[in-house]
């Protein structure tokens, strides 16, 4: 074994019952290295790496550290080897602060010295380039503050492989660059870096070395440099894609929407968005933008009926060209007074999908109330489930597969194509591709411009600027619960809308 491989991998298997995670696979992380780990939804990057961690035992295969071959049983036995993982839900404790959650379950004297804990993070974060304060509590933070205090908190504990599930998916550009730049101090301080990542413009830009996986099988590892979007993209794929996104010009325009100074609060009576005002057209994307946190749940779930709002009104405009408001209606509400909405929430399994139902039970939950007599009709349900299966390329062995056991990109897939199939008037979208490939996101961009030329308002929260900017006619900016800006996505640069994600002042830049 070469003397700078930190990590090496050989023959790593793991099953799911039936379901093959990951079968005979070799990977080697080098000292002082970032490497990125891409593959498709259900390829086992995620499988592969939480055995690194301890969170999985593989069934078969070897790990060797430093040229030891090791057993790692628990996330313990990984940090007790150096490698920790940060993973896209954040653990940490909200109501201490980033010092306390730093060093909250290590071992130590009943009394601690906070002064010297504080000196001793602080080195750190002067080491490496980081920015933030140890005063303050986790709940004042933003996402890349608590990310920040997620990767201190393992480097403290003498972690120098680090894994990271995700890094920027709900960061601003600037953030981004922040990060990344940190990450290149840590490279250079001789730390192994490993990114598991859907965005190939950060993979070609961050990056060493990139390792691909196809379903659950090694593909290759190949130098950043000499690889490319497409060549990439091929690798996971196995066959050409293209990677263009398609942006036809709104036909014939027609106010559907209107937001009017609508503001929510949230169960601790807390404002969470404030006095929007926007409108959202037929036969348009709307893309909304912002850090998460900054109201776009709370957005989208008043104008579906889901969420109460203290002042302010929605208006609808129907295809007779009448308004309704919609202020004081629920969800249900409004289906029975004909409107066509559909909604895909962030929280999939919480609000969108019953987790022990399979894909057929799951569609029914649009329909049941069509149903006659003692029992519900399957056969459409289960026909669309079929097609949506087979569309989407939902990976499960069966339609009757509880989706909760499936992987969070093929749930995905699931929620999107069940709301597309209702042929929506308006649909709404929270981070429709989050934790899917990048050929299944194509699929889903293709399917939003496929309502969007049926005459749909499609107003679509995402978390790649790139991809708002190059899918979106008009972006709507939110700032802390403010609309901070709306800005032509054919004409507005990511360096202008991630300025507009951190304004603390509101300003109408209408498009």
């Amino acid at each position: 074994m070469e003397s700078n491989i930190m990590i090496e991998m050989r023959g790593i298997t793991k099953h799911f019952g039936s379901v093959v995670a990951n079968e005979n696979v070799d990977l080697t992380v080098r000292r002082g290295e970032i490497l990125s780990v891409l593959g498709e939804n259900g390829s086992g990057k995620t499988s592969l790496m939480n055995m690194l961690a301890g969170i999985y035992f593989p069934d078969a295969g070897h790990i060797f550290v430093e040229g030891r071959e090791v057993i790692i049983r628990s996330p313990k036995d990984a940090f007790d080897l150096g490698i920790g993982m940060i993973h896209q839900h954040f653990k940490l404790v909200d109501v201490l602060t980033a010092a306390e959650n730093i060093i909250l379950g290590l071992p130590g004297a009943m009394k601690l010295d906070m002064n010297q804990v504080k000196k001793d993070v602080q080195q750190l974060l002067d080491k490496y380039g980081f920015e933030l304060n140890l005063d303050a509590k986790i709940y004042e933070m933003s996402v890349s503050q608590k990310q920040t205090v997620e990767i201190v908190k393992m480097l403290y504990r003498g972690a120098h492989i680090l894994i990271l599930d995700e890094p920027t998916a709900v960061l601003t550009p600037q953030e981004t660059d922040k990060l990344f730049q940190v990450l290149r101090n840590m490279r250079a301080h001789g730390h192994s870096i490993i990114i598991i990542t859907h965005k190939l413009n950060e993979v070609l830009s961050l990056s060493d070395r990139v390792s691909v996986l196809r379903k659950g099988a090694y593909v290759g590892t190949v130098n950043t440099c000499d690889a490319t979007e497409m060549s990439l993209t091929e690798m996971m794929v196995g066959e050409k894609v293209v990677l263009d996104i398609e942006r036809p010009d709104p036909v014939n325009p027609v106010m559907k929407l209107h937001v009017d100074d609508v503001t929510v609060y949230n169960r601790e009576g807390r404002e969470v968005l404030s006095h929007a005002n926007f409108e959202a057209y037929t036969g348009e994307i709307l893309g909304i933008a912002g850090i998460a946190g900054s109201g776009q749940k709370e957005l989208l779930e008043s104008i579906a009926g889901l969420q109460p709002h203290m002042t302010g009104k929605i208006h609808y405009r129907n295809r007779k060209g009448h308004i309704k408001e919609l202020t004081e209606m629920s969800a249900q509400e409004i289906r029975e007074i004909g409107i066509r909405l559909a909604f895909v929430p962030e929280d999939r399994l919480g609000m969108g999908l019953v987790a022990s139902m399979g894909m057929t039970d799951n569609m029914m939950l649009r329909s049941y109330r069509k149903g006659h007599g003692l029992f519900a009709r399957r056969k459409e349900p289960h026909d669309l489930a079929e097609h949506i299966k087979e569309e989407l390329g939902v990976v499960t062995p069966s339609v009757d597969w509880p989706v909760g056991r499936m992987s969070g990109g093929n749930v995905q897939k699931v929620l999107v194509g069940r709301e597309i199939a209702s042929s929506p008037q308006v649909l709404m979208v929270a981070y429709p591709v989050r934790g899917l490939d990048i050929n299944s996101s194509y699929q889903i961009y293709a399917l939003l411009n496929e309502q969007k030329k049926k005459g749909s308002c499609v107003i679509c929260v995402g978390e790649d600027l790139d991809v708002l900017l190059a899918l979106c006619d008009r972006i709507l900016v939110l700032a802390d619960g403010r609309v901070s800006g709306v800005v032509d996505a054919r004409t507005a640069t990511k360096e202008e809308v991630g300025l507009l994600m951190t304004s603390e002042d509101k300003k109408e830049v209408q498009a």
